[in-house]
């Protein structure tokens, strides 16, 4: 049987109804809005506090999810520690330049992003998810970025947007543990359709009387045993390569790729600032834009994927590298991807030929 991929698709898909987006995600102490309904923008005393009470898994059990996103981190930074103090070479440096740039960014979009969140394309076999969902190190549980990231398509640099640039810097890398976990008092239905979400991407959804217990989606029994599983595979492969040096320097990068894709939504927002330029990015209904470094080295071209949110492919115009593409067009060819879809064509009729042919000539 051939594979066919598909291509027909809507501009600027939302993914669910605004009444279940609205109640979707855990609302901060300080809200999504001040009292006239505008953006409310936490002072950095609001933000932290809110960040240091839900990491708080002694006051209550329920904010597991957000102290183990960041218990990963930490634990990461002896590895990054004993690389620089004992075996540094520019070798293991480029390595790790190249694993958390290119090989875990280009991941992120690959699995959390056109999978998990979007399904922009679907798996011959539950075999082949799992490959790729392990291909690099875990360092986000599926949980923490889907169930945001639909809201956030949702509700674009509006109030309520989970990483809203308009709200600061600090909004934004601290959106994981503030603005990102899912509600704790949905009802059993809206449980239910929120869990729905995640069903795709192989995980095994608490009961809701589970949920009520761990206020999450995800046990974190199987978490757990998920996260040192992918630890354990990577440290014995980056062992058998290149020694301790190499595990510490991999694992080391990963401590910083976790950290810097927290800052990724503020710089793809324009920082809070109309940075949209003309012949670039062509989504006028946020602020979101083009960017090369993360294009290139993730296939993150985000103005285009605002555009078509369910297209496996964003780098649509020849310069665009997308290396998330060229995964997900591979494992095509050798049949572990069934269908995918594909916006480039659609994208060029309605947005750059017309733009082209406005375009004055010189």
């Amino acid at each position: 049987m051939s594979l066919r991929p598909i291509v027909a698709l809507p501009s600027a898909d939302t993914p669910l109804s605004g009444n279940l987006t609205d109640r979707m995600l855990q609302c901060p102490s300080y809200g999504w809005t001040d009292e006239e309904k505008h953006l409310m923008v936490p002072t950095r005393s609001q933000l932290f506090g809110e960040f240091f009470r839900r990491l708080n898994i002694f006051q209550c059990r329920r904010n597991w999810l957000s102290f183990f996103n960041w218990f990963k981190v930490v634990a990461l930074l002896p590895f990054l520690f004993f690389f620089f103090y004992k075996y540094f070479n520019f070798y293991f440096l480029g390595l790790a330049f190249l694993y958390s740039m290119v090989a875990m960014g280009t991941h992120g979009t690959i699995w959390f992003h056109r999978y998990c969140t979007h399904k922009a394309y679907t798996f011959r076999n539950k075999f082949w998810r799992f490959v790729t969902r392990n291909l690099t190190i875990n360092m986000i549980v599926e949980e923490t970025y889907v169930i945001s990231h639909h809201v956030h398509h949702a509700k674009s640099d509006q109030p309520g947007d989970p990483y809203n640039a308009s709200a600061g810097f600090l909004y934004c890398f601290l959106a994981d543990v503030n603005h990102q976990p899912i509600n704790k008092t949905l009802s059993q239905e809206d449980y239910a359709r929120v869990a729905a979400l995640l069903k795709h991407a192989g995980t095994r959804a608490n009961s809701y009387r589970q949920y009520q217990k761990w206020g999450s989606i995800a046990h974190p029994a199987l978490t757990l045993i998920t996260w040192l599983g992918n630890w354990l595979f990577w440290a014995t492969v980056f062992y058998l390569l290149g020694g301790v040096g190499l595990v510490c320097a991999l694992f080391g990068s990963a401590a910083i790729w976790a950290i810097g894709v927290r800052t990724f939504n503020y710089e793809g927002h324009g920082r809070g600032e109309d940075k949209q330029r003309d012949g670039t990015d062509f989504h006028k209904k946020d602020l979101s834009i083009n960017q090369w470094w993360p294009g290139w080295v993730a296939g993150e071209w985000h103005n285009n994927h605002h555009l078509f949110p369910t297209s496996a492919r964003t780098g649509f115009l020849r310069y665009q590298l997308d290396l998330a593409w060229c995964y997900i067009k591979l494992m095509h060819l050798i049949g572990a991807v069934s269908s995918y879809q594909d916006a480039k064509q659609t994208f060029l009729r309605r947005h750059h030929q017309p733009w082209l042919a406005a375009k004055p000539q010189r």
